[in-house]
């Protein structure tokens, strides 16, 4: 079993920036890639950002590349997402996602675990 406690998410104006952690504890961390999903009420998850178990590789989607950044700290088992030049349509609830293997994965059912998630509110 693998544990992920999100945290950093907030209210912020339309420009700001924050970034979300995403603690996790039960297994060796370094043996995961990792992604980020956001999600508003009446739709579905929607892949954000993903980055494999050494942090080599990473994958955004178009909607916030350039302006979001996936990191990872293996020492301190934790998953990172840098968002910067956030606009209002970026308000959802924000959740870290984890699975073993050697890749990036972009779907919600590609990852075996799920933290309880974040609200990022972003104001115009």
């Amino acid at each position: 079993q693998v544990q992920l406690v999100e945290s950093g998410g907030g209210l912020v104006q339309a420009g700001g920036s924050l970034r979300l952690s995403c603690a996790a504890s039960g297994r060796t961390f370094s043996n995961y890639a990792m992604g980020w999903f956001r999600q508003v009420p009446g739709k579905e998850r929607e892949f954000v950002a993903a980055i494999t178990r050494s942090g080599a590789s990473t994958y955004y989607a178009d909607s916030v590349k350039g302006r979001f950044t996936i990191s990872r700290d293996n020492a301190k088992n934790t998953v990172y997402l840098q968002m910067n030049s956030l606009k209002p349509e970026d308000t959802a609830v924000y959740y870290c996602a984890a699975r073993s293997g050697v890749s990036y994965y972009t779907r919600p059912y590609e990852y075996n675990y799920w933290g309880q998630g974040t609200q990022v509110t972003v104001s115009s």
